[in-house]
């Protein structure tokens, strides 16, 4: 980095945001995703859309990290299904979701709930509201489902 940047820093010294940016992009695995530039996606249920936050790509697919966010709300239950990974974690930022799990039932998230959802845990979406928004990180980032 630029002596110049690296010395501001240290001092607290305001830091012209182009030097940030470009001197940032040279930082193998640095990431920043902002809500302003977001492309929201189709993903794997049609019912709710996608903002992938670059984690992936940061990572070399070791960990994704997503912003779901719903189409409308559901009192629909989906199909029970399963993930082949080694972590799931779900935080809810706004919204309600309720999930059913094998082995433990009726589980209802709202904002401020977070369920890790182990290795290939039998489950199925029962409902959402309208709102809901929820961030997902997994392990790796790509995985298969399994019906």
């Amino acid at each position: 980095m630029d002596a110049a940047f690296t010395a501001g820093r240290r001092k607290g010294a305001e830091v012209p945001p182009a030097w940030v940016a470009n001197d940032l992009a040279m930082v193998k695995g640095f990431c920043v995703s902002h809500a302003r530039d977001t492309d929201w996606d189709a993903g794997l249920r049609a019912f709710f859309a996608y903002r992938d936050l670059g984690v992936a790509t940061a990572t070399g697919g070791k960990v994704g990290a997503h912003v779901i966010r719903a189409h409308g709300g559901s009192q629909g239950a989906g199909e029970h299904h399963h993930h082949e990974l080694d972590f799931q974690l779900v935080y809810v930022l706004r919204g309600w979701i309720e999930f059913d799990y094998d082995g433990v039932g009726k589980v209802r998230l709202e904002p401020g709930s977070c369920v890790v959802q182990p290795p290939g845990i039998r489950h199925a979406e029962l409902a959402h509201s309208d709102d809901l928004e929820m961030l997902e990180l997994t392990l790796p980032a790509e995985f298969p489902t399994h019906g």
